[in-house]
């Protein structure tokens, strides 16, 4: 699964994540260093099991939450309207 931002949102890497500004709106959204991680995952084309993975090689956290995490940072960037995939 490849996810890129939508046109108009642009992202800057910060010493704390990232974030995320929706031109169009003109609203910004930080995401923490893990955010930041599976943004890059999602973007580089890995798929939910190779987001799953960066996390917990990363944080050291177990698959299913892992997994859970993953799935509630791709539904919120939906629904705010800042991926397409």
């Amino acid at each position: 699964m490849s996810l890129r931002l939508r046109d108009g949102v642009s992202t800057v890497d910060t010493e704390y994540g990232a974030v995320l500004l929706d031109q169009r709106r003109g609203k910004y959204w930080q995401l923490n260093p893990a955010g930041a991680l599976l943004l890059q995952a999602f973007q580089d084309g890995t798929g939910v099991d190779g987001a799953v993975r960066a996390l917990t090689e990363r944080y050291g956290i177990g698959a299913d939450r892992a997994r859970e995490d993953v799935t509630a940072l791709l539904a919120r960037l939906r629904e705010a309207g800042l991926v397409a995939s």
